[in-house]
């Protein structure tokens, strides 16, 4: 019998690790050769031994390959401290050792009671790398669930798993068909769940599942060894810092005392902000930064920049709410409070860290800080009520002792015989609260003390009494400034200049009634003078002081056909009107204050008459349609 029809084929084909199809070579060759059927027979049989062998040899070499790779794995965990690190390579490793198209893992979250995917590979489906399980839901939360290995050869079509639409919709957008997933334990407790995935209908045999369990144990023994080195690492760190912190208690504690008593001798002695600010430099080291609650400087210490306003405003009220100093970035902030009241803030730039003592330094320095701002609140205030007793004396009542006011003014540096404008602030800046009315009031003083002059609450307006001559310029930077810290609209009627103290209270009265005539006109939110709106802002005043003057309805009634022809057909039959009677009557110069003809003028006004009627030219009707015109420009002042 020939070589190739023999036994020991099989034998030289397992030698040298030939593929399964090449053992039928024997077969072919000895049935061309037209042995024997029991010979044939014979070599079949050796040929299903040699393939068997050959499946055995296979296993073997695969265990050991699969040995050797999780020997490897526990090695590379082994030298990993950074628990993200040591999840990364447990999913990198598994995804290969088992040639799976993707790896991943779930870790338990007690809190929420469900499992949440923490790392993946392979993974393309950021819907997927985002999914949270609930307990007993799909293939990973019966896993978590059960602490069991589960497997599935095609897990959408799988009735066993609790399917759900937002895990489908997951395993769907990344493809999975075949998963296999097996518990990480720690002792008797799984704290997640460790996945292999392919995107085909392949099915995981025994041989892979029992590799995947031997890696999710030495896995979950890595994360916890992980999870033990962080908090040891933690731990020492605490300690550390506690030793630090010993080290310096003693010194900071002799630096505390130091600043309390001269913080103490500062407030006895009638010290300032300045003081203050100086005093936690000389202690702290550094750079301070005082600031009120609008965030303005109260004083300054060495170099230090003022943060953004948004970063100041978070860092005080985190401040406020935590009840000590916080620290953003290189500074600290301590606010300054008084009550619930927000007064202004400390912001140090320390050279040095500081530790608890030294946080305590700059928060009794804010709290001196509050008391030093409230004392000189309560001085600002005093001031305030006898500004405006004596601004209230002015205006109340006939000046019968005009030296005495004099006096009175001259110890508040003000100057009754120098000009002074009266300005009246409107019902929609006080608003209807106490605390509105005194916030606008208190505004107000702070304003005129600035510029040398006086306010009051009087009659349910606040009065500013200002320096100079400029009623409507002085109106309308009141109305601005004031909307500016009200949040809304201001109307501000003012009057003057005075001549003397006797003077204010008519002032006071013309200012009150330019007030009322803005409202009339409808300009709310404004500022103006009497002297602006002339004889018509005096007469609409007058009827203020009576009841509520309808300015619309007039305007509707005289004027309206002509105001409303303009608006649609974009003519200037208004300003026609008003050359026509400004101009006297006459066509001619009306047509040159126009730079028209004197055609066009004529042309205009038998327009006009269409519209007001043939009567509009006779003088009572003229008279009203004037008023009107001037009611209309002073309703539109920018038109």
């Amino acid at each position: 019998m020939s070589v190739v029809s023999s036994p020991v084929e099989f034998l030289e084909l397992l030698a040298r690790e030939a593929a399964a199809v090449e053992f039928e070579g024997p077969l072919v060759a000895a049935r061309a050769a037209g042995l024997p059927a029991d010979r044939i027979a014979e070599l079949e049989q050796a040929k299903t031994v040699a393939l068997r062998v050959r499946a055995l040899l296979e296993r073997r070499r695969r265990r050991e390959s699969e040995l050797s790779g999780l020997y490897d794995t526990v090695s590379d965990l082994a030298g990993l401290r950074d628990l993200d690190d040591v999840l990364r390579a447990i999913v990198h490793r598994a995804r290969h050792l088992l040639g799976a198209d993707v790896a991943y893992m779930t870790l338990n979250d007690d809190a929420r009671g469900d499992t949440y995917m923490r790392v993946t590979d392979g993974s393309v489906s950021a819907r997927f790398q985002r999914l949270r399980l609930p307990m007993g839901a799909g293939l990973g939360g019966l896993v978590a669930q059960s602490g069991a290995p589960y497997v599935t050869a095609n897990y959408p079509q799988d009735e066993r798993f609790h399917h759900t639409g937002e895990i489908d919709a997951g395993v769907g957008e990344e493809g999975l068909v075949a998963i296999l997933g097996v518990p990480l334990r720690l002792g008797s407790t799984s704290i997640g769940v460790l996945y292999a995935a392919n995107r085909s209908a392949r099915p995981f045999v025994r041989e892979e599942v029992a590799l995947l369990v031997s890696l999710a144990a030495h896995a979950a023994v890595a994360i916890d060894t992980a999870r033990l080195l962080a908090e040891t690492r933690a731990a020492l760190e605490e300690l550390s810092t506690a030793n630090t912190t010993i080290r310096a208690h003693s010194s900071s504690v002799e630096r505390a005392a130091a600043a309390h008593d001269r913080m103490t001798a500062l407030v006895l002695r009638g010290g300032g902000v300045e003081d203050v600010a100086a005093a936690v430099t000389d202690v702290l080291g550094g750079a301070l930064l005082a600031l009120d609650a609008q965030g303005r400087q109260l004083a300054r210490v060495g170099e230090i920049t003022a943060p953004d306003r948004a970063d100041i405003v978070e860092a005080v009220a985190a401040s406020r709410t935590e009840g000590r100093s916080v620290r953003r970035g290189p500074l600290w902030y301590a606010a300054v409070v008084a009550g619930a009241e927000n007064l202004g803030a400390l912001v140090l730039r320390p050279d040095d860290e500081l530790v608890d003592a030294d946080q305590r330094i700059l928060e009794r320095a804010a709290l001196v800080t509050a008391l030093l701002l409230l004392f000189r609140r309560t001085v600002a205030e005093a001031e305030g009520r006898v500004r405006g007793e004596l601004l209230d004396d002015l205006i109340a009542r006939p000046v019968r002792d005009a030296d005495a006011l004099r006096e009175r003014a001259r110890r508040l540096g003000v100057d009754l015989d120098a000009p002074h404008v009266l300005v009246a602030v409107g019902d929609d800046a006080i608003g209807a609260t106490g605390s509105a009315r005194q916030r606008v009031l208190s505004w107000a003083i702070t304003y005129t003390s600035a510029r040398g002059g006086l306010a009051a609450a009087r009659d349910g307006r606040v009065v500013l009494m200002l320096p100079g001559g400029d009623a409507g310029g002085s109106a309308r930077a009141v109305a601005r400034d004031l909307a500016r810290v009200t949040k809304r609209p201001v109307t501000a009627g003012a009057s003057g200049p005075s001549a003397g103290p006797g003077t204010l209270a008519v002032t006071f009265r013309e200012a009150d009634r330019c007030l009322t005539a803005l409202g009339a006109l409808g300009r709310a939110g404004q500022g103006a003078s009497t002297a602006e709106l002339g004889f018509v802002g005096l007469l609409l005043g007058a009827v203020g002081d009576e009841g509520d003057a309808d300015v619309a309805g007039f305007l509707t009634a005289t004027v309206g056909p002509v105001v409303e022809y303009d608006a649609r057909r974009g003519t200037a039959l208004v300003r026609t009107l008003e050359a026509y009677f400004g101009v006297g009557g006459s066509l001619a110069r009306a047509a040159e204050l126009l730079h028209v003809h004197v055609n066009t003028v004529t042309q205009r006004l038998e327009r006009v008459g269409q519209l007001l009627g043939a009567d509009w030219q006779k003088p009572e009707r003229a008279l009203e349609v004037q008023l009107a015109l001037r009611l209309h420009r002073l309703r539109s002042p920018t038109t």
